[in-house]
């Protein structure tokens, strides 16, 4: 019966793409950004040690309001006082972690074109007194999420333990460090819950997990043009990733995360809030996605905050995102 029969042209199997690294090794010479021509270390002891605790990092402890604010109570004073806490605790045992990893890094950033004027790489902050600032910041940050209480205090436990075990371990292996990475803002955000306390849901998490993966992917793309080809000099695991894996990395994570947002405002307008407020913050937060995803494309996703805090379309969309979704909840 089926005899005679040919395969048409157009079922034929596609031959399987191959990444050619010659092809990755041009497309990034094409991104590669221009060197600044300004960009100097600290010139004092005092100023290496506030630039090596990255304060400009902090911004993503923002990420602890998220949730109380969904919640609708982040108005309350005792809830806002709770926060603001958690946030401190959280910007100490964060620069900790950068302490501790800029310590054991010194050797691989003095090869990087950016990272090569962190202080300890400089030469500005010794490396013994950059393992006392960690222990001491550590210690302190702690102390502070335990006046909170046992809850907090175990979140930012946590946080130490993923954040350390990456940089001593983890960061080598390829797609787990991406997962490491992005936990570390995960935990972020589950700091808020347990702090203000509210419940947190799971399409919260799955929308945080994504993102979070999301902007890691966008920085290692960031890193990976960067450098060019010193990938395994500047960051072991750079070299186990191709310009095509970490578009579809952050690809999948965006898509993911934009259904699982719909998903969650949907869900949050049957709840607390004022229903198509919270359906209408949908528009704003995918042109956000959209706009960053535009950035990272650029080469330019290698320090997220940079991206987030100099792009004016991307904080107008971002206010507008605060706006929109915060009137949502304000007018419950």
């Amino acid at each position: 019966m089926f005899d005679g029969l040919q395969p048409s042209p157009a079922l034929d199997p596609e031959p399987a793409t191959v990444v050619d690294p010659e092809a990755d090794a041009a497309l990034v010479h094409d991104l590669a950004p221009e060197p600044h021509p300004t960009r100097r270390p600290p010139t004092s002891l005092g100023r290496g040690l506030v630039a090596q605790a990255r304060p400009k990092q902090w911004v993503k402890n923002a990420l602890v309001v998220v949730a109380p604010g969904a919640a609708g109570q982040l108005w309350h004073a005792h809830v806002l006082w709770r926060v603001v806490v958690a946030i401190i605790a959280l910007c100490l045992v964060s620069s900790a972690t950068y302490y501790l990893n800029d310590a054991r890094d010194v050797a691989v950033d003095r090869q990087h074109p950016t990272k090569r004027y962190r202080p300890m790489a400089a030469g500005i902050v010794p490396l013994r007194l950059g393992y006392a600032v960690s222990l001491l910041l550590f210690v302190v940050g702690i102390a502070v999420a335990a006046t909170i209480g046992w809850k907090l205090l175990v979140v930012c436990l946590v946080y130490v333990a993923i954040t350390t075990s990456y940089s001593l371990y983890l960061k080598h292996i390829a797609v787990i460090e991406l997962a490491a990475v992005a936990a570390g803002f995960v935990v972020r955000a589950v700091a808020g819950g347990v702090a203000a306390p509210v419940r947190i849901s799971q399409w919260f998490l799955i929308v945080a997990s994504f993102a979070a993966l999301f902007v890691v992917a966008g920085k290692r793309h960031g890193e990976f043009v960067a450098v060019g080809g010193q990938q395994a000099a500047t960051r072991a695991s750079l070299r186990a990733y191709s310009l095509q894996y970490l578009r579809f990395v952050w690809g999948l994570a965006a898509a993911v995360t934009s259904l699982a947002y719909c998903l969650w405002a949907f869900e949050q307008s049957h709840g607390v809030g004022h229903p198509v407020l919270y359906q209408l913050s949908v528009l704003p937060f995918v042109l956000a996605l959209l706009r960053y995803a535009l950035i990272i494309e650029e080469g330019n996703g290698g320090a997220p905050e940079d991206a987030l805090l100099g792009d004016r379309t991307l904080l107008v969309l971002g206010v507008a995102w605060v706006a929109v979704f915060g009137a949502g909840v304000i007018l419950h």
